[in-house]
């Protein structure tokens, strides 16, 4: 996996906890918080599992557990697969 893109993540989401009951993830919900999208910290334990095991890296939990919306995940996610990438 290069980088994730919001498109991915949200296939991701959607395969880990079902399609969001209060938004349209087809729009613009980068700076929207996972809560307010109907996503909790299992969903995305499910979707931090599945991008380790397919791109093959740990991700530092505690940083993911910052991240509070889509755009801050992705910025996350794509430190540690740009230097995975790097290396």
């Amino acid at each position: 996996m290069q980088q994730l893109d919001i498109t991915t993540l949200i296939a991701l989401l959607r395969s880990s906890a079902g399609d969001s009951e209060t938004h349209n993830l087809d729009g613009d919900v980068l700076d929207i918080a996972f809560a307010e999208l109907g996503y909790d910290s299992l969903a995305l334990l499910q979707v931090t599992g599945t991008i380790e095991r397919d791109s093959g890296v740990a991700l530092d939990e505690e940083a993911l557990d910052e991240a509070q919306t889509p755009r801050q995940y992705l910025k996350t996610v794509n430190r540690v697969l740009a230097s995975r990438a790097a290396a």
